[in-house]
Protein backbone atom coordinates (compact mmCIF):
# COMPACT_ATOMS: atom_id res chain seq x y z
CA UNK A 1 0.00 0.00 0.00
CA UNK A 2 1.10 3.38 -1.00
CA UNK A 3 1.90 6.02 2.33
CA UNK A 4 -0.55 8.99 2.16
CA UNK A 5 2.29 10.87 3.94
CA UNK A 6 3.40 13.69 1.40
CA UNK A 7 7.72 13.67 0.96
CA UNK A 8 8.79 17.05 1.35
CA UNK A 9 10.24 17.11 -2.54
CA UNK A 10 6.99 16.76 -3.21
CA UNK A 11 6.33 20.67 -1.90
CA UNK A 12 4.57 22.90 -3.39
CA UNK A 13 7.27 25.67 -5.14
CA UNK A 14 5.43 28.60 -3.38
CA UNK A 15 5.42 26.85 0.03
CA UNK A 16 9.20 25.91 -0.19
CA UNK A 17 9.73 30.14 -1.02
CA UNK A 18 7.62 31.03 1.75
CA UNK A 19 10.03 29.04 4.16
CA UNK A 20 12.95 30.41 3.19
CA UNK A 21 11.45 33.67 2.86
CA UNK A 22 10.61 32.93 7.17
CA UNK A 23 13.87 31.21 7.60
CA UNK A 24 15.68 34.57 6.06
CA UNK A 25 13.19 36.88 8.13
CA UNK A 26 14.19 35.10 11.59
CA UNK A 27 18.20 35.40 10.89
CA UNK A 28 17.85 38.94 9.96
CA UNK A 29 15.49 39.37 13.23
CA UNK A 30 18.50 37.58 15.77
CA UNK A 31 20.85 39.82 14.12
CA UNK A 32 18.66 42.86 14.72
CA UNK A 33 18.17 41.66 18.47
CA UNK A 34 22.00 41.18 18.90
CA UNK A 35 22.89 44.36 17.59
CA UNK A 36 20.77 46.14 19.59
CA UNK A 37 21.78 43.87 22.49
CA UNK A 38 25.55 45.13 22.08
CA UNK A 39 24.67 48.81 21.83
CA UNK A 40 23.00 48.29 25.20
CA UNK A 41 25.99 46.63 26.98
CA UNK A 42 28.11 49.44 25.60
CA UNK A 43 25.27 52.18 26.82
CA UNK A 44 25.41 50.79 30.23
CA UNK A 45 29.04 50.38 30.71
CA UNK A 46 29.48 54.17 29.60
CA UNK A 47 26.77 55.26 32.03
CA UNK A 48 28.09 53.94 34.45
CA UNK A 49 31.35 55.87 34.23
CA UNK A 50 29.40 59.26 34.11
CA UNK A 51 29.23 59.66 37.99
CA UNK A 52 32.47 58.70 38.52
CA UNK A 53 33.82 61.59 36.57
CA UNK A 54 31.02 63.98 38.40
CA UNK A 55 32.18 63.16 41.24
CA UNK A 56 36.02 63.69 40.78
CA UNK A 57 35.04 67.37 39.01
CA UNK A 58 35.28 70.11 41.55
CA UNK A 59 32.64 72.10 39.02
CA UNK A 60 29.92 69.13 39.98
CA UNK A 61 29.73 70.32 43.67
CA UNK A 62 30.24 74.08 43.78
CA UNK A 63 26.62 74.91 44.12
CA UNK A 64 25.32 75.84 47.60
CA UNK A 65 21.62 74.17 47.67
CA UNK A 66 18.71 75.63 49.76
CA UNK A 67 17.93 72.76 52.84
CA UNK A 68 14.67 73.47 53.48
CA UNK A 69 14.07 70.19 55.32
CA UNK A 70 16.84 71.55 58.10
CA UNK A 71 16.19 72.95 61.68
CA UNK A 72 17.47 76.60 62.12
CA UNK A 73 20.74 76.59 64.39
CA UNK A 74 20.93 80.38 65.26
CA UNK A 75 18.31 83.22 65.86
CA UNK A 76 18.54 87.00 66.47
CA UNK A 77 17.08 87.38 69.78
CA UNK A 78 14.95 91.01 70.24
CA UNK A 79 16.17 92.50 67.04
CA UNK A 80 13.32 94.21 65.65
CA UNK A 81 13.48 96.76 62.43
CA UNK A 82 10.23 98.71 61.91
CA UNK A 83 9.00 97.66 58.38
CA UNK A 84 11.92 95.19 57.81
CA UNK A 85 11.25 91.23 57.67
CA UNK A 86 13.82 88.81 59.03
CA UNK A 87 14.00 86.51 56.41
CA UNK A 88 16.12 83.03 57.73
CA UNK A 89 17.64 80.38 54.74
CA UNK A 90 19.92 77.62 55.31
CA UNK A 91 22.60 76.45 52.26
CA UNK A 92 24.44 73.20 52.37
CA UNK A 93 27.68 72.03 49.96
CA UNK A 94 27.79 68.56 49.00
CA UNK A 95 31.20 68.39 50.75
CA UNK A 96 29.64 69.22 53.74
CA UNK A 97 29.52 72.68 54.13
CA UNK A 98 26.11 74.49 55.89
CA UNK A 99 25.56 78.76 55.83
CA UNK A 100 22.84 79.96 58.43
CA UNK A 101 21.62 83.15 56.81
CA UNK A 102 19.82 86.16 57.84
CA UNK A 103 18.56 88.89 55.85
CA UNK A 104 16.58 92.05 56.20
CA UNK A 105 14.59 94.19 54.08
CA UNK A 106 11.39 95.56 53.54
CA UNK A 107 8.60 93.96 50.88
CA UNK A 108 10.34 94.86 47.60
CA UNK A 109 13.03 96.33 48.53
CA UNK A 110 16.96 95.57 49.29
CA UNK A 111 17.89 93.69 51.77
CA UNK A 112 19.60 96.39 54.44
CA UNK A 113 21.35 93.85 56.53
CA UNK A 114 22.90 90.45 56.70
CA UNK A 115 24.61 88.19 58.98
CA UNK A 116 26.08 84.55 57.64
CA UNK A 117 26.97 81.96 59.98
CA UNK A 118 29.56 79.66 58.01
CA UNK A 119 30.27 76.15 59.14
CA UNK A 120 33.16 74.96 56.56
CA UNK A 121 32.90 71.66 55.09
CA UNK A 122 35.18 69.91 52.20
CA UNK A 123 34.30 72.63 50.20
CA UNK A 124 36.10 75.35 52.08
CA UNK A 125 39.49 74.99 49.78
CA UNK A 126 37.32 76.29 46.89
CA UNK A 127 36.35 78.95 48.39
CA UNK A 128 38.43 82.76 48.27
CA UNK A 129 39.31 85.02 50.56
CA UNK A 130 36.46 85.96 53.14
CA UNK A 131 36.74 89.74 52.89
CA UNK A 132 36.40 89.05 48.97
CA UNK A 133 33.10 87.16 49.59
CA UNK A 134 32.06 89.98 51.64
CA UNK A 135 32.61 92.85 49.47
CA UNK A 136 31.20 90.63 46.15
CA UNK A 137 27.92 90.03 48.99
CA UNK A 138 27.68 94.25 49.65
CA UNK A 139 28.63 95.32 45.89
CA UNK A 140 27.90 92.37 43.25
CA UNK A 141 28.68 95.11 40.32
CA UNK A 142 32.62 95.04 41.88
CA UNK A 143 32.06 98.92 41.06
CA UNK A 144 33.73 100.21 44.25
CA UNK A 145 36.93 99.34 46.28
CA UNK A 146 37.24 97.46 49.68
CA UNK A 147 38.71 99.08 52.65
CA UNK A 148 39.37 98.47 56.20
CA UNK A 149 37.28 100.54 58.91
CA UNK A 150 38.53 99.54 61.97
CA UNK A 151 37.03 96.90 64.34
CA UNK A 152 34.72 97.14 67.00
CA UNK A 153 33.82 95.11 70.35
CA UNK A 154 31.18 92.67 70.88
CA UNK A 155 30.39 89.23 72.97
CA UNK A 156 32.50 87.57 70.80
CA UNK A 157 35.31 89.39 71.10
CA UNK A 158 37.79 91.58 68.74
CA UNK A 159 35.76 91.97 64.73
CA UNK A 160 36.77 93.09 61.83
CA UNK A 161 35.07 95.81 59.99
CA UNK A 162 34.91 96.61 56.03
CA UNK A 163 34.13 99.72 54.08
CA UNK A 164 33.61 100.02 50.32
CA UNK A 165 34.50 103.59 48.77
CA UNK A 166 33.51 105.05 45.57
CA UNK A 167 36.35 105.18 42.92
CA UNK A 168 36.38 109.05 43.78
CA UNK A 169 37.01 107.98 47.41
CA UNK A 170 33.37 108.83 48.58
CA UNK A 171 32.50 106.85 51.62
CA UNK A 172 29.41 104.05 51.02
CA UNK A 173 26.52 103.88 54.00
CA UNK A 174 27.49 99.93 54.37
CA UNK A 175 29.45 98.25 56.64
CA UNK A 176 31.13 94.25 56.07
CA UNK A 177 32.51 92.56 59.16
CA UNK A 178 33.76 89.03 59.46
CA UNK A 179 34.98 87.02 62.45
CA UNK A 180 36.96 83.91 62.44
CA UNK A 181 36.94 81.00 64.65
CA UNK A 182 39.29 78.08 63.99
CA UNK A 183 38.48 75.79 67.53
CA UNK A 184 34.76 75.76 66.58
CA UNK A 185 35.39 75.75 62.95
CA UNK A 186 33.11 79.10 62.30
CA UNK A 187 33.18 82.08 60.33
CA UNK A 188 30.28 84.88 60.76
CA UNK A 189 30.48 87.60 58.48
CA UNK A 190 27.77 90.04 56.67
CA UNK A 191 27.06 93.34 56.43
CA UNK A 192 24.51 96.41 57.50
CA UNK A 193 23.59 99.45 56.42
CA UNK A 194 21.97 100.68 59.30
CA UNK A 195 21.83 103.98 60.86
CA UNK A 196 22.69 107.55 59.60
CA UNK A 197 25.93 108.42 60.82
CA UNK A 198 29.12 106.54 61.32
CA UNK A 199 29.16 105.79 65.06
CA UNK A 200 25.23 104.06 64.57
CA UNK A 201 26.32 101.94 61.64
CA UNK A 202 28.93 100.49 64.11
CA UNK A 203 26.94 100.44 67.05
CA UNK A 204 24.60 98.41 65.01
CA UNK A 205 26.61 95.67 63.79
CA UNK A 206 27.77 95.21 67.67
CA UNK A 207 24.24 94.53 68.27
CA UNK A 208 23.38 92.13 65.66
CA UNK A 209 26.38 89.78 67.06
CA UNK A 210 25.24 90.69 70.85
CA UNK A 211 21.95 88.99 70.36
CA UNK A 212 23.24 86.03 67.75
CA UNK A 213 22.15 83.26 69.96
CA UNK A 214 22.10 79.26 68.95
CA UNK A 215 19.81 77.43 69.01
CA UNK A 216 21.35 73.98 69.06
CA UNK A 217 24.60 72.60 68.36
CA UNK A 218 24.30 68.90 67.02
CA UNK A 219 27.49 66.84 67.63
CA UNK A 220 29.55 69.97 67.61
CA UNK A 221 30.98 70.78 71.34
CA UNK A 222 32.85 73.49 70.37
CA UNK A 223 30.54 75.34 69.06
CA UNK A 224 28.26 75.13 71.96
CA UNK A 225 31.22 76.29 74.02
CA UNK A 226 31.85 79.06 72.14
CA UNK A 227 28.15 80.39 72.37
CA UNK A 228 28.39 79.64 76.18
CA UNK A 229 31.24 81.94 76.90
CA UNK A 230 30.11 84.23 74.65
CA UNK A 231 26.74 84.57 76.78
CA UNK A 232 28.99 85.91 79.59
CA UNK A 233 30.68 88.86 77.68
CA UNK A 234 27.31 89.98 76.27
CA UNK A 235 27.05 93.86 76.58
CA UNK A 236 24.16 96.39 76.02
CA UNK A 237 22.87 97.10 73.05
CA UNK A 238 21.79 100.29 71.49
CA UNK A 239 18.97 101.08 69.10
CA UNK A 240 20.47 101.16 65.43
CA UNK A 241 19.87 105.02 65.05
CA UNK A 242 22.02 105.50 67.94
CA UNK A 243 25.58 105.62 68.74
CA UNK A 244 26.87 102.10 71.22
CA UNK A 245 26.38 102.16 74.45
CA UNK A 246 29.01 100.10 75.30
CA UNK A 247 32.57 101.42 76.54
CA UNK A 248 35.24 101.51 74.16
CA UNK A 249 38.76 102.74 73.29
CA UNK A 250 40.67 104.43 70.31
CA UNK A 251 40.81 101.02 68.56
CA UNK A 252 36.99 99.39 68.97
CA UNK A 253 35.57 102.76 69.62
CA UNK A 254 32.12 104.39 67.67
CA UNK A 255 34.87 106.65 65.27
CA UNK A 256 36.57 105.07 62.62
CA UNK A 257 40.03 104.96 63.39
CA UNK A 258 42.33 106.79 60.34
CA UNK A 259 45.42 104.61 61.02
CA UNK A 260 43.85 101.98 59.05
CA UNK A 261 44.14 101.72 55.03
CA UNK A 262 42.55 99.98 51.79
CA UNK A 263 42.59 96.68 51.73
Amino acid sequence: MRSSRAHPANFHPALRAFADECTGVLARLIAYVGALALIAIVGVSGWDELPLRGIGDPAAKSAWSTAARSYPAFAVSQFDLPGKTEVYEIFRHPDGGRKDVFRWAAAGEKPIAELEIYRPGGELSQSGPLAADIAGRMDPDGMRELQAAGVIDSKFGTVTLLGLADRDGGARPCLGFMKRFDEANLRISGWSCQGDTLPARRGAIGCILNRLVLLTAGNEPKLAELFAHAELKRGACAAPSAAPVTSADWVTGAQNPNLRGSL
